[in-house]
Parts: C-alpha cells; structure tokens; sequence
C-alpha cells in the first residue's frame, strides 16, 4: 500500500473578508461557508506494508559499496595533501548528502588542511576556484578563515579583477563562498555582488546544463539551501571526469531511498498520534496539516538517528500553527485575552473559563509539555519543564498573537520597528528552537539553559529570518490593502515615498545580515553543541521554501520538493 501526498494547500491561513477586528468583535455573525478547506497537508494512509519492502537489502548493499567509498576517499586524500581532488570529494558527497557517512574522514582531512592553511595559503595555490571551495568548506566546519584570502584576486580598489568573469567555475565558488559572511565582512559582500552578476550575465552564454546549474547556485546557494531537497539535483561534474562520482551517486539513491522508508514510517505515527489527540473535529476552521509540521521536523532535524525526536517535535509545532488560528479565527478579543491569561499561569483549572474549543486546545498543550518533559528526563537525565512553559516560551507566543489582534481590532497599526519586536516573537520559533535544544538533550547545563531560556541571538536571527520572508510572501501575493500587517506594509505606511519594491530590498538586505548574525552565532562562536546550530540554521535555510507563494497562493516549490522527497522511486 502507499501513503499519498495530498497536494492542495492554497494558503497558510484561513481567509476571510473581514478584518482581523471584525473577526475579534463579531465572530458569531461571520459565515465560513467561503472560506477555503482548512485541511491542508493532511496525512492521507491506504496501506503502507511495501514501505519497508527489500530495506534489508538496499541497506546491506549500501553499507557494502560505503565500506569501498571510504577508502577510496582515504586513497585519494593521503595521497597528496594539497591535492584539489580531497575538496572536490567532499563538495560533491554534501551535495549529494551523503556527508554525515564520511564525517569522519571529512573533520580529519579538513583539520589537515587548515594546519596548512595557517601558515601558507598559497599551497592551496592561486586558483580562485579552489580559494573559494577551501574557504566555504573551512567556514562550514567552523574554521575562521579571514576574507582577505581573496584579496590577491582584487585590485587597488578593493574590487574584482574583471578578468575572473571568464571562470565560471570560480564566480559558482565565489558565489558559494560569499554565504558564509558576518557583520563587517565588505569584501564578500564585494564577492558576492561581483560573482552574482557575473554570472547572471554569462547564463545566456552557458550550455544548457551548465546554465541550470549556476541558475541553482544564484537561487539557492549550498550554505542557505537543504541538501535533501537539492541532492537529486546534483548529476553534473563541475571538477571534471572524476572516476568516484558515479560511485558516489550510487550510494546517494541508496540512501535516498532508505531514508524515504524511514520519513514514510515516521509520518505514519504522526499521522497517529494527530488523529487520536482529535483537535482537528474540535478546531474545524484551524490547519488540519500533519504533514507540513513534519517537514518542520524533518528539515530541522536531519541525522537519520534522530527519528523519535522528529516525531516529538512536530507535535509542538502544530500547536504554534493551531494557536495562531485561535486568535485568527475563534474568539473575540475578551475571550483571547483570558486565553492569553490561562497560558500565561499554565493553570489547568483557570482553563474551566475558556470557551470549549480552546479549553480543549489549552488542556491538549498542558499535557504535550508534560508528556514531552517526562520523556526528555528519563532520556537526558535533565527536567525540562519549567523552560519548555516558562515565561518566554508559550507565555509570550500568546502575548504576542494578542498583541497582533488588538492592533488589527483597534486599527492602531505599529512601527515597522514595534511589528517586528512583536513578529519576532509570534513566529513560534522560539518554541521549536528551545525544544530542539532540550530533546537532543547535548549541552545540557545550567549556564546554556539560562542563556536559550534568554532568547539569544542564535533564535531571534532565525526568527527574524522567517518574519520577513514570510511578510515578504504575503505582501506579495495575498494584494495586502491594510486588512492584515506586514513588516514591508508598515515600510510603506512610514516611508510615503517608498515603493514597493524598494521595500522589499530593503527587507531583503535585512534578511542577508540576520543571516550574517546567524553565520556569526552558528559557525564561529562554539556556545551550543554542533548538532543544535545545526538545527538553528537547517530551520532558517528551510524558510524560503515555506513561505514562496506563487500567485495563486499556493506553494508549488515545497509540493514539488516534498512529493521527491517521501515518495518519488530514485532507484
């Protein structure tokens, strides 16, 4: 039997006619007959018992050619040290996304390198190809390498030799390199610039695969893209004809396929565990999408170990996405507010005030964080509970929602400053975050607890990330008139003189050094362990592919991705 993916979700959120105030004040006289199926991203199960079919198989034959791969990999790299072919090897077998197999070999061979590269770069020659390749692969592995290594490649003016232009594989590593900046950093902003509209310019010049490629590259650079959804993409040979690719092709689609086996089981139980908790009967005009809040999880949580933590965490998500509905469509603003209250005292006796329907929410919400606290303390040794319904965890997500409709109701809209404080926090990925933190259950001490219980600059980057790509996605497609708030609508309404599309630049100029403050965080400043900022920057690069609507308010490329990803047969 098969698992289906249901393929129409249009929007994000229920629409309605009115604004968020008429919504607030006068629910009961609001007919939702026009509102579009609030069941999106449902979870459709027929049967499912070929899922796991011939996995022994698949796995014994991967772990056969893995075995080989490696010492090919070992061969070639010991072979000579500053040879061009290790980093070759390693680019390609992220791409493909296959790395977390060689991550030894990988950390080994990269440690090497960069003893080298600390007292002569020019043994890695003077290729801007290889420069590039050797900083961002150094950069991802955490290695500060300062940006003036580039500087042989400019002129007196700091700019770049316009001579470079002719290598295109140099502008793709270029390029590639430049997403790897921090605050201060002119000269990959230089970098940046220069290569993109290089490259932009010799497109039309390229062959068909090749100009497919570098498209990719400008749309969705390696080090702020997910690898899951672009590994299929990976069939050319950018560092020529290099005997190991096929192999290592092989070994992708095996474990391409092994893991689809894995996410299919996965979503089973999620689908189970929604379909038992009932919400959907209770919350009719909420989001009914099980399977949207997994792809959260997933995305988030890549290692193939980490299954029972996917599942946990999609169950937090989905009440970020139920919550927010609540305030969006139940309810008048009385009955947010006491709402708000209940949240705020976490008191299961208080929620007796509560109308049915969030009285049932709430109850649900009080016994997941219990549910998820026990599980995390038998597990990690470490009771999680006051962080994960603490003050600034669900307390402030309501606050913020409430925050938000009473704007809307009162007609008073905010700064761009205030609506972005406040966005910030209504984006819920504090709360996906700090779970994140306590159910890998690594760095577990009361200074690291303190420090995520503070919202640092490592969640409220990503939040900040995911609020302006997502206003961004609304003020483009849902032709926003002041019925509803966005960052780019409140630039408008301050700045009379702006236009929309210098808004929009200037929120996308704000999206690059929110990553550039993430960069700085994830990569450089070693506070969490490795498999945390991993996750912090997996939720940030997975946001573009969440919030690209096209103009009929649906998100095709995410259907597109997804629809590969679980159920499309590489093999």
């Amino acid at each position: 039997m098969a698992l289906h993916f249901k393929s129409c979700f249009h929007y994000l959120k229920p629409q309605t006619i009115g604004t968020k105030a008429q919504l607030s004040q006068n629910s009961d006289n609001v007919k939702f007959d026009f509102l579009p199926t609030a069941n999106k991203w449902n979870i459709l199960q027929e049967n499912l018992s070929t899922a796991c079919r011939n996995s022994d198989d698949l796995s014994n034959n991967q772990a056969g050619k893995l075995k080989v791969l490696k010492r090919v990999f070992t061969n070639i790299v010991n072979v000579n040290e500053c040879s061009p072919q290790g980093i070759y090897m390693i680019d390609a077998i992220q791409r493909l996304n296959i790395d977390y197999h060689f991550q030894e070999e990988i950390d080994a061979f990269l440690e090497r390198q960069y003893v080298i590269s600390t007292t002569n770069w020019d043994a890695f020659g003077n290729d801007l190809h290889q420069i590039a390749l050797y900083f961002r692969l150094f950069r991802q592995q955490g290695y500060y390498v300062p940006a003036d290594v580039f500087d042989k490649f400019t002129n007196k003016e700091g700019k770049f030799n316009q001579n470079l232009g002719g290598n295109i594989k140099g502008m793709i590593d270029l390029y590639e390199a430049s997403q790897l900046s921090v605050a201060g950093e002119d000269m990959l902003d230089e970098a940046a610039q220069f290569s993109g509209l290089v490259l932009k310019e010799k497109m039309a010049c390229l062959d068909d695969h090749e100009a497919k490629f570098v498209r990719k590259t400008l749309e969705h650079p390696f080090h702020k893209s997910m690898a899951m959804f672009t590994a299929q993409d990976f069939f050319g040979d950018f560092h020529g004809m290099n005997g190991w690719l096929g192999s290592f092709k092989q070994v992708a689609k095996l474990d391409f396929s092994l893991l689809q086996r894995l996410h299919q089981q996965e979503i089973i139980q999620v689908s189970k565990w929604w379909t038992e908790l009932g919400l959907a009967n209770e919350l009719k005009l909420a989001r009914n999408q099980p399977l949207k809040w997994y792809i959260w999880s997933l995305a988030c949580l890549t290692d193939p170990t980490l299954s029972e933590e996917r599942i946990e965490l999609t169950k937090p998500i989905s009440f970020i996405y139920l919550i927010d509905d609540i305030f969006d469509v139940y309810g008048t603003l009385d009955e947010l507010r006491l709402f708000t209250d209940v949240v705020s005292r976490w008191d299961i006796t208080a929620s007796e005030q509560l109308p049915d329907n969030m009285k049932i929410c709430f109850k649900a919400l009080y016994d997941l964080i219990n549910e998820i606290s026990s599980k995390i303390y038998q597990k990690k040794g470490w009771d999680p509970t006051d962080s994960l319904r603490n003050a600034v965890k669900w307390k402030s997500l309501c606050k913020a929602f409430l925050v938000e409709a009473e704007w809307f109701a009162n007609g008073n809209m905010p700064s761009a400053e205030e609506y972005l404080k406040n966005g910030i926090v209504s984006s819920g990925v504090h709360i996906v975050l700090v779970h994140i933190f306590f159910l890998l259950g690594q760095g577990l001490t009361e200074e690291n607890v303190h420090t995520i219980d503070g919202i640092p600059s490592i969640l409220s980057s990503s939040a900040t990330i995911l609020r302006l790509w997502d206003d961004m996605g609304n003020a483009e497609d849902e032709n926003q008139e002041g019925n509803d708030g966005s960052y780019v609508s409140c630039l408008l309404r301050e700045h009379q003189g702006l236009s929309l599309k210098e808004a929009r630049e200037k929120v996308m100029r704000m999206v690059s050094d929110a990553w550039k403050s993430l960069n700085q965080e994830c990569l450089f400043e070693g506070t969490f362990p490795t498999a945390f900022t991993k996750a912090s920057l997996n939720l940030a690069r997975m946001v573009p592919l969440m919030y690209s609507y096209d103009d009929k308010r649906s998100l095709p490329k995410l259907e597109e991705q997804v629809q590969s990803l679980l159920f499309d047969n590489v093999l």
